[in-house]
């Protein structure tokens, strides 16, 4: 368990489906459960509380809005999905690595499990839901139903009226038969002579005795007959070229869908090869497929991390597109300056813009403009650089062939229209280095004007080149400005490796294989050079704010240096093994992820302390290969002192599985409220003619009031609270009954008291103090004397008597209503 207010590591995207398969709007992501709406792709709810992977989900079959999950982290989970609640959560104890619920078994689940003693085996088990009060319940009661199963919850299937249950692995088919207690065996020839025989998925007819398999080789084989050992006979289908990655038998079983590698998604009809239909240019190969409880949507699950939504009659709908997981992030995690949104590899050839919040897509900007061939061993070009300007206008591109030795290079400069509201490519350079780019970088600085702007390349041909905007001489020319080369530096012919400008952009780091040399950034005079050997330098960075004046680099023999840039002297160095350097552009925290003894561990510095603020060991299992500092839109309130450096900024990192996750001292629930979400759908909805007539009148007589010289009072319940809009918009079935709710309800539209402004208060205390002064004038007084002597007695001479007009404010104070301050 974590501590209130401790620093947890969340998933936060690029979550695995991990072979769950799609329940109606419901998907698995990394640890917890999204549910989406169909019609318009909005996150609607996260179900959060498993502390591993998300295995499998399945409708609980008594009660169809209730949600049954299983996870690595041993439990079993219960949802009241339409709330996210969690109603109750069984503990298993082992890995759960698949899960079915039947209708025919009230009290019990099945799932998959590791086989005790035995590597790589695994075994279906039948777990008990023990009834009781709690919330969480044990679920150790456990009954071997096979051995020898696959690990892929696509290798079991249960049969008509869960009557037989399936299990296909390797060439293996197995069949048990539950009230007769049998159990069949079948295997498949292992001689490859037409092609590679080994199961992949299976799937049961629902309501006749007929098992489809999908196998390596694109076969799908119908069995029937299964009843008996000897007696049982297949037919077959053939259309895929490669593996059949999924089955999935409609409701009344007359369409087979079939999805692989090919992007399309195959419908047979009548289990005839002659009667088939294709949705071609799915856009990634097929890795799962279920259907809706009414027949009527079909989803499909990619290997690109996206969930395609297909009505029954095979016609696309949408598309939900979370975190593309590409082959090799080689651009690493840039920020987009404008939409704050995560910008690296996305398909092939294209650059992702990713949202954090919303945890889709944004778009893809096509850079490579060509069409990408699937084919094994061709030499493509593909985008290995990315750099934004400060203010996000201008973006650089490097894109490359394949090719090691004489590689096609081409850096392209594209700017952002305001008016298409996407980049247009400005300028393309061919050849911009005569080997692989290795970094680039901008220098923006705003209070410079356009003359500031600048492009910095370095190159394994041993050189940097800065990059200029020049203004276009043709008239006749589409653009004004263009990019041309302006200087050439290098360094006793080694190669450049990195470069970075400091903050205020007046210097320019560039490293030298071993050696860190710094330019000037307006004259391009070299001033200095930093070495610290052995080793080349894989990462540089300056400091900001108050540490500006220190250049921190990172070794590829695992040093982390930190030299002094007015006394040319190395201030610090120790020995992390640090793979990613990043700082953060609000503060002078600096964050290293180092990698030691199998495991990424995470230290936060400042360069003028030799000492880091922040250690996390074992921050996860996974390597980390990239990170970035992402600017929050307000400062987060931290309690903790440990924790200050996440106030402006948040951490992401992405591993070598390609997961990003992030530092938290808030967990997932907490981060995404029912009334946040709320307000940003209801955000989001369409103006309707009657509410722009109602508010165009609002403000017709609001004006009117002004006008007349009016006093204006704003109800602070015009504004509608989060918690009567949640009040509002909560199911009705678990809402208390509506003569509970209606006081409490119209009390929270009055204006009360409280809300009066302090003139209005203090007018009506003057009236009242007006008409009752003529009467107890003279009673006052002689109370303020008592008073008053009494206090000089105290006091002795530091106590002067009041005069007439302070009496006055003083009866007027005395007077005033303080009871509002008790609502605070």
């Amino acid at each position: 368990m974590v501590s209130p207010g401790a620093l947890r590591v969340v998933r936060c995207g690029g979550g695995g489906q991990r072979g769950a398969r799609a329940v109606y709007l419901l998907y698995a992501s990394g640890d917890f459960v999204k549910v989406h709406s169909v019609n318009t792709e909005e996150t609607l709810g996260l179900l959060c509380g498993h502390a591993d992977l998300v295995t499998g989900i399945q409708l609980n079959p008594h009660n169809h809005m209730q949600l049954y999950s299983s996870s690595l982290d041993g439990t079993i989970k219960l949802w009241d999905f339409m709330d996210g609640i969690p109603i109750k959560t069984f503990t298993v104890g082992s890995k759960l690595l698949a899960l079915y619920a039947l209708a025919s078994a009230e009290d019990s689940v099945f799932v998959v499990i590791p086989k005790e003693g035995e590597r790589d085996t695994f075994q279906l088990v039948s777990v008990k839901l023990t009834k009781g009060a709690g919330q969480d319940l044990e679920g150790k009661e456990l009954s071997v139903v096979l051995d020898g199963v696959g690990a892929s919850p696509k290798q079991i299937a249960f049969g008509r009226e869960d009557s037989y249950v399936v299990s296909v692995n390797d060439v293996n088919l197995q069949v048990y038969f539950f009230k007769r207690k049998l159990l069949n065996r079948f295997s498949l020839s292992t001689v490859k002579t037409k092609g590679d025989n080994r199961f992949s998925c299976v799937v049961c007819h629902p309501t006749e005795d007929c098992i489809a398999t999908g196998h390596a080789d694109g076969k799908i084989r119908l069995w029937r007959n299964f009843h008996h050992k000897k007696g049982y006979t297949y037919s077959a289908l053939h259309w895929h070229h490669d593996t059949v990655m999924d089955l999935a038998y409609s409701l009344e079983g007359t369409r087979l869908l079939s999805g692989g590698v090919e992007s399309v998604l195959v419908q047979w009809h009548n289990e005839s090869s002659c009667q088939k239909d294709f949705l071609p240019r799915l856009g990634s190969p097929i890795e799962s497929i279920s259907l809706s409880s009414d027949g009527v949507l079909c989803c499909t699950l990619h290997t690109d991390n996206r969930v395609s939504i297909i009505n029954s009659n095979l016609r696309f709908s949408r598309s939900i597109q979370g975190l593309i997981k590409s082959r090799d992030v080689k651009t690493g995690l840039v920020v987009d300056p404008r939409t704050k949104a995560l910008v690296l590899n996305g398909e092939p050839g294209h650059l992702q813009f990713y949202s954090l919040q919303s945890d889709q897509q944004l778009f893809s900007l096509d850079i490579v403009q060509r069409q990408y061939i699937h084919q094994a061993g061709l030499k493509q070009s593909d985008l290995v650089k990315v750099a934004f300007s400060a203010r996000g206008t201008w973006l650089a591109t490097v894109e490359e062939s394949e090719e090691v030795a004489d590689p096609e290079l081409q850096l392209k400069l594209w700017f952002y229209s305001e008016e298409t509201q996407s980049f247009a490519l400005n300028t393309r350079i061919n050849t911009p280095h005569d080997n692989h780019i290795t970094d680039m970088c901008f220098r923006d600085m705003d209070e410079l004007g356009n003359d500031s702007l600048i492009l910095v390349t370095t190159g394994r041909d041993c050189v940097f080149k800065v990059w200029v905007m020049v203004e276009d001489s043709d008239p006749e020319a589409h653009q004004s400005v263009s990019w041309s080369c302006d200087f050439v530096g290098s360094y006793h012919n080694y190669q450049a490796t990195n470069c970075c400008f400091s903050e205020d952009g007046s210097l320019l780091a560039v490293s030298f294989e071993e050696t860190v040399t710094v330019w000037d950034s307006l004259t391009w005079d070299l001033k200095c050079t930093f070495c610290h050997p052995p080793g080349n330098i894989r990462n540089i960075c300056f400091g900001r704010l108050t540490c500006s004046k220190y250049l921190i680099g990172a070794t590829d023999y695992g040093f982390l240096c930190c030299w002094n840039l007015l006394t040319c002297a190395l201030e610090w160095n120790a020995h992390l093994n640090v793979v990613v350097l990043q700082p953060d552009p609000l503060s002078e925290h600096i964050a290293a992820v180092s990698w030691l003894s199998k495991e990424s561990s995470l230290f936060v510095f400042k360069p003028s302390e030799p000492w880091p603020v922040y250690i996390q060991r074992n921050l996860c299992k996974e390597k980390i290969l990239l990170a970035a500092f992402v600017p929050r839109d307000e400062p987060e309130i931290i309690s903790s002192e440990k924790y200050l450096w996440l106030r402006k900024s948040q951490l992401f990192f992405l591993t070598d599985t390609q997961e990003l996750m992030t530092l938290s001292t808030k967990s997932l629930e907490e981060r995404l409220t029912p009334s946040s979400k709320q307000l940003a759908v209801e955000e989001s909805l369409p103006v309707t003619p009657f509410s722009v007539l109602l508010g165009k009148h609002r403000r017709q007589q609001a004006q009117e009031d002004t006008d007349l010289g009016k006093p204006v009072v704003h109800n602070k319940q015009e504004q509608a609270s989060p918690a009567v809009k949640e009040l509002l918009h909560t199911p009705a079935h678990v809402l208390p009954s509506a003569s509970f709710l209606c006081t409490i309800f119209i009390n929270s539209l009055l204006i009360s008291k409280e809300n009066k402004s302090a003139e209005e208060v203090a007018d009506e205390v003057e009236m009242e103090s007006e008409k009752a002064e003529d009467e107890s004038d003279e009673e006052d007084a002689t109370a303020m004397e008592q008073e008053d002597t009494s206090h000089m007695e105290l006091l002795g001479e530091m106590t002067c008597k009041l005069s007439k007009s302070q009496e006055r404010e003083l009866r007027k104070i005395r007077k005033m209503d303080y009871s509002w301050i008790s609502a605070f």
